[in-house]
Formats: C-alpha cells, sequence, structure tokens
C-alpha cells in the first residue's frame, strides 16, 4: 500500500540525514506513485526536523514510446512531482544517450529547476552487456550540454569509472549553460498525459457520470460491486469528451474507501480513460486520502471548505499539497453556504487567503466552485440562483487573481429529472453565458450538452427566463413547454426541426450532433446539388468540423 511504502521511504531518509547526506536523490523512476511516496515520505522528515535539504528526481523512459513502465510521458511525469519544488529533475536508466535525447530534450524544455541526464552505456546487446566505449559515451553527452539541454550529468547501467572520467573531461571545456526556463504560471494536471491549462484551452469538461450523485446508473453498479461496467461508463465519458474525470463513490450502505481505492486502481490500467487527470471527489477526507493514494497523476481534490472552520480547512489543505493534487474549494463557511453572489465571492476570497499566504498554494492551483444550486423549483428564493452565480464568477476571478472556477452543472435542473433535452437546454444557456463571465471548467455529462445555438427558439428564450430570473412565470412556462413536447410515453420528444434546414446546414449538424439517421440520404442529395462532390467535405462537413473544435 502506499502507506507501507511511505514508512520504508521515511526509514531510509531519516537514516540517509543521519548519515550526513547532503542532497536526497529519487531515481530510476519507472513508477510515479512510488516516487510519489518516497516525495511525501521525504516531504513528512523534513518537516518533522525543521530542515531543508536539496531533492534530485529522476525517471525513467523505458523505450521509445517515451513513456515510464506505468504510461506516463515525460510531461506528465514531471506535472505529477513537480509539487516538490526538486533542485533538479531529470533521467537516467533504461536508454542509451542516442535514444534519450528527445525525451531529454522534452523535460529540458519543461522542467523549472535544473536538469541531470545520466544514460546507459548504450543499449545491452543479447548478452545483456554494453558495448558502448567511454569515449562514444562521452561523445554523446557532450552533445546534450553543448546544446544547453542539461546541468548536471552522469552515466548510468554499463558505465564504468572510465565512461564517468570520460564524460567529465568532455563536458569540462563547455562553456553554455543550461538556463532555467520561466514558463507561464498556469494549472498543469496529468494522467499517463498532461492537461495545460493554457489560454488556448477553452472550457474543460469534467465527466460526471463516474459520480454517484450524476448517474444512476453508476450508482447501481457500485452498489452491485460490478466495477468492469463502471469503468465502462468512465470509459464512454472520455470518449464523449471529457477532459477529466470526476470519481465519487459516497454511499451510506458502501464502505467508501474500499469503493474509491478499488476505482482509481482499476481505471489506472485501461489507457484511455486514465489518460486524464483525476478529480477526486467525497464529502469525506479520508475518502479523498485513499483515492489519492492510489493515483500517478497530478489530480484535483473536490473538495474542501470553512465549513468546519480555519484550522480544519488549513490541516486538509497542507496536507493535499503532500499529495501534489489541486483544489477544489466550496462557497461554504461556518455560517452555511453561500447564496448570493456577494456571499460567495467573500468566502472565496478569505479561502484564497489562507491558501496562498498561510498554506503557500500558487493561486493557479486553486478552483472554486461558487455552488450552482436548483432553479425553477417553484421556490421564489431560489429563483435568482443561476444569476447569483454568473456574477459571483467573473467577482471572483476579479477577488482572486489567477484561480479557476468551477462548478456541478446538473445540480442546475435537477427539478427537471427525467427530462433530458430540457436539462441539457437548461445547461448550454447557463453554461453559455457563465464561461462568457469567465467560468474555466464545469462537472457535466460529456457528450450531452445541446449546442447553445441549435437550441429551438421558444425553448432557448424560456431557458434564459429561467436562469436569469426575468419572469416570475417562466418556471411554469417552461413546465408547460416540457409537457407539451412530450411524446405518448411520456418522454420528451426528438425534435426534428433541423430537418427542415438546407442540406448543407443539415450535414454539418448531423455532424455536430452524431446523428447518422439520414446521413446517406442528405450526403448524396448535397452531392447532387454542389457543382463538385469535393465541395461537400469543403462546405458543410468543415463547416461542421469548425464547430466541434470550437467545442
Amino acid at each position: 500500500t502506499f502507506d507501507e511504502v511511505v514508512a520504508a521511504y521515511t526509514e531510509q531518509v531519516k537514516g540517509l540525514l543521519d548519515g550526513g547526506s547532503d542532497i536526497l536523490l529519487v531515481e530510476t523512476i519507472f513508477d510515479t506513485l512510488n516516487a510519489k511516496a518516497a516525495l511525501f515520505a521525504i516531504d513528512n522528515v523534513l518537516e518533522e526536523r525543521g530542515i531543508r535539504v536539496p531533492i534530485f528526481i529522476s525517471g525513467t523512459i523505458v523505450d521509445k514510446s517515451g513513456r515510464t513502465l506505468s504510461g506516463q510521458t515525460s510531461e506528465a511525469f514531471y506535472a505529477s512531482v513537480s509539487h516538490a519544488k526538486p533542485f533538479c529533475i531529470g533521467l537516467n536508466c533504461a536508454l542509451g544517450g542516442k535514444e534519450m535525447r528527445p525525451f531529454i530534450a522534452q523535460v529540458s524544455k519543461i522542467a523549472e529547476c535544473y536538469v541531470s541526464c545520466y544514460p546507459n552505456a548504450g543499449l545491452p546487446n543479447e548478452m545483456g552487456d554494453y558495448d558502448e566505449t567511454p569515449e562514444m559515451t562521452a561523445s554523446i553527452v557532450r552533445e546534450f550540454a553543448k546544446s544547453g539541454l542539461v546541468n548536471i550529468v552522469g552515466g548510468c547501467c554499463g558505465t564504468t569509472k572510465e565512461h564517468i572520467a570520460a564524460i567529465a573531461a568532455a563536458v569540462k571545456s563547455v562553456t553554455s549553460v543550461r538556463e532555467v526556463p520561466e514558463r507561464e504560471p498556469i494549472l498543469r494536471l496529468s494522467g499517463l498525459e498532461p492537461l495545460n491549462f493554457t489560454k488556448e484551452l477553452n472550457f474543460v469538461n469534467i465527466g460526471e457520470r463516474t459520480n454517484i450523485s450524476g448517474s444512476r446508473q453508476f450508482a447501481r453498479l457500485i452498489r452491485e460491486g460490478n466495477y468492469e461496467d463502471a469503468i465502462g461508463i468512465a470509459k464512454q465519458q472520455v470518449d464523449s469528451g471529457a477532459q477529466m474525470l470526476d470519481i465519487n463513490v459516497d454511499e451510506g450502505m458502501i464502505d467508501s474507501v474500499a469503493a474509491m481505492e478499488k476505482m482509481v486502481k482499476l481505471i489506472i490500467p485501461e489507457p484511455n480513460v486514465s489518460r486524464v487527470p483525476l478529480v477526486i471527489d467525497s464529502s469525506k477526507f479520508h475518502v479523498i486520502e485513499a483515492g489519492l493514494k492510489c493515483a500517478q497523476g497530478r489530480c484535483v481534490v473536490n473538495s474542501i471548505s470553512l465549513k468546519e472552520g480555519e484550522k480544519e480547512f488549513i490541516q486538509h489543505a497542507r496536507m493535499i499539497r503532500k499529495y501534489g493534487a489541486a483544489v477544489i474549494v466550496m462557497a461554504f463557511d461556518e455560517e452555511g453556504q453561500a447564496v448570493t453572489a456577494e456571499r460567495k465571492t467573500e468566502i472565496c476570497a478569505r479561502s484564497f487567503e489562507i491558501l496562498t499566504k498561510t498554506v503557500g498554494f500558487e493561486p493557479y492551483e486553486i478552483i472554486f466552485d461558487p455552488n450552482i444550486l436548483t432553479v425553477a423549483t417553484g421556490m421564489e428564493e431560489h429563483a435568482n440562483y443561476g444569476v447569483e452565480f454568473i456574477n459571483a464568477v467573473e467577482s471572483i476571478k476579479k477577488a482572486c487573481p489567477g484561480a479557476k472556477v468551477s462548478g456541478g452543472v446538473s445540480n442546475l435542473s435537477f427539478s427537471f429529472r427525467g427530462n433530458e433535452p430540457i436539462r441539457r437546454a437548461m445547461h448550454s444557456v447557463f453554461l453559455y453565458h457563465a464561461i462568457k463571465k469567465g467560468m474555466d471548467m464545469g462537472i457535466v455529462n460529456a457528450g450531452a450538452l445541446t449546442i447553445y445555438d441549435q437550441i429551438a427558439p421558444e425553448l432557448l428564450e424560456l431557458c434564459e427566463q429561467v436562469v436569469f430570473n426575468r419572469d416570475s412565470g417562466a418556471t411554469e412556462k417552461l413546465l408547460g413547454y416540457a409537457q407539451a413536447h412530450k411524446d405518448k410515453g411520456g418522454k420528451a420528444a426528438v425534435s426534428e426541426e433541423w430537418r427542415s434546414l438546407p442540406v448543407e446546414k443539415r450535414l454539418s449538424h448531423a455532424l455536430v450532433q452524431g446523428e447518422s439517421k439520414y446521413i446517406v440520404e442528405d450526403t448524396e442529395e448535397a452531392r447532387c446539388a454542389l457543382p463538385r462532390a469535393l465541395e461537400v467535405i469543403e462546405g458543410p462537413l468543415m463547416a461542421g468540423m469548425s464547430i466541434v473544435g470550437d467545442l
């Protein structure tokens, strides 16, 4: 277990420090979770002793795919361990210098510290021996130094004292020095692959259907212990466009710690799922810790708040930093859940101050959830919840520069559970306006969002009225619309208004929505109507792809 590995490393760290070590080196890392346990132990011991020593970290890329044995790219690996603020990070073992070059170049480009490289003496031959001479190895390493890729060099498997002497002589005369790059201060998460919150990144979808509260099917599977099908839901969310996955298994009738551990452990060997960062979600902090102890990537914790006061808030925040995770903070304090934009902003600003000044979080590692609450409940005091959240997004971003804003979007439309077309339209309208105000990400059913511009005009207007509380009778009108658009079985009828559009618009719509029912006849109609068959691709299909790209 993670705790057992931490205990073993703790003993080693204490022994090394007692023996007079000046530097602590965590090296030949092929399993990032193991390295995170080592870094956790180092942090604990150094904190206990009230000292700091330089930490060196060295990963191992196992083949030309550029990944560690546990599947991470070098950039994802760096994101996972960068919270330790290493003095130096680099690569060693498994590969010779020639094979290692593109990967050390990548590390050199992104590492905000010194970079080391100590490759093997080439690749082993069929007898397990290394044929690369000291001069050959030294020549390769010298080129690394001359190209400004590294700050510290050496040798690993197959290198001898003669190799080390040759390397030292080869780099002695190199005058060019690798400069530590200044990277944009942004949130950087990882699964098997990195997720960097650059300015070019659009709104980030966090898949909700691996949350017991976000999917009745997922809840049933977890209760039944059917984790194979539960993982299938996770895969569906990623396939549908989720860039992160929210994992929540809080349920009164199950052991949530065991369920969280099992779910995360089963995600890890599924590369199509584990390539995205995980959001470890629970109202119980020990369940959150259970998830963090199983994840090698850089995760997000969902969530902590000031509900139980500053002392517990700070304790939990400090533990989250030790695990290397970013954090979602709810707009909740000792007085309760914030409802108005003013209160939401006040609580978030207070939390921001504590996290940045007392705990040591960077602003971009903090994500605020100002509470998306349910509208259209029939209760007047709930009618303004949508407006309050949207207004809060902008004011929180101003009060807490660099922080992100997220929220559980499905909460908005709980009063219309069972009527998916209405819910999708409400979510689309809400997100359209919240994103304009600066909302960065949200927990959504990936692949189940209606495009704002394609909502039926009457429904769009009704949703706008409900979300912005523009009409005291808006809820009744939306209920009336929902009733009028149900089929005889009681389900919301699927609108085919788009079939009246020109064929070019119909093809674009079908591409964006994944609608294949009429694709053959529409494509043939377009082919006959346009001068050249190629224009079917260059026109309506490319127009549809442009919309997909924006999404």
